[in-house]
């Protein structure tokens, strides 16, 4: 998945009202920016950190500026756009490179399913029961190079792990897939503490035969894709 134009990088002021972020341009200019991400950000929005922005001008957009990328310690960077990591998988299931994920005709992505949901990705193939595949972004870090998921409350997320374990009731496959668009991690869990309820959901939907698969990013100023698999811890 490639930026639609060079990144431009600034220093973010503040991120407010949940989607807005104002930035100075590293030529002084003041932009205020798009910040595609509903969640908590939790270590990613403190003001002054490094940020890198997307400049798209377009008359139907409200800002001309996305913000895409946090610079982090040691030259990482962290995705913080959660609409990417379903272009990102879209991408790797269209070049059949996720493992366990290979070999299906057909990919549609947003097919309705369960009572009131869409599952991101139905993927179905001859002779094997479809998978309904459901991508989840990940940012999180507060330990090590532990990855965690979710960054806040998600009372949506547990919804999509119990839709997904209905849809393995019925004799489908159904997999949880994290994308963990940071590259300073290398395991993933889910944080129990921030959102206990999800948790519960989590380990009930695998206990019930959802499959978890997470991955790892490739990130830069250019472009995000999707990278090697990480171990989930139970």
């Amino acid at each position: 998945m490639r930026f639609a134009t060079p990144l431009v990088r600034g220093r973010l002021v503040q991120r407010y009202k949940r989607f807005l972020a104002d930035v100075i341009l590293d030529d002084g200019r003041a932009v205020t920016a798009h910040c595609a991400n509903p969640g908590a950000m939790l270590g990613l929005k403190d003001p002054g950190v490094t940020v890198w922005l997307e400049h798209v001008p377009d008359p139907r957009r409200a800002l001309a500026w996305s913000w895409r990328l946090v610079e982090l310690p040691d030259g990482h960077l962290a995705g913080i756009d959660t609409s990417l990591p379903n272009r990102i998988v879209a991408e790797a299931l269209a070049e059949d490179r996720i493992p366990g994920l290979t070999g299906y005709q057909r990919i549609r992505p947003e097919v309705r399913y369960a009572t009131k949901s869409r599952v991101d990705f139905l993927l179905s193939a001859e002779g094997r029961p479809d998978a309904y595949v459901e991508v989840k972004n990940v940012h999180l870090r507060r330990t090590g190079r532990l990855a965690e998921f979710p960054d806040s409350v998600t009372a949506r997320g547990a919804r999509h792990l119990a839709d997904l374990a209905a849809m393995v009731a019925e004799g489908h496959r159904a997999v949880m897939l994290y994308v963990v668009q940071r590259t300073d991690c290398d395991r993933f869990a889910v944080s129990g503490d921030l959102d206990p309820a999800y948790a519960a959901a989590y380990a009930a939907a695998r206990a019930q035969g959802v499959e978890v698969l997470v991955h790892t990013t490739r990130i830069d100023r250019l472009g995000i894709t999707l990278d090697q698999p990480l171990p989930a811890l139970a």
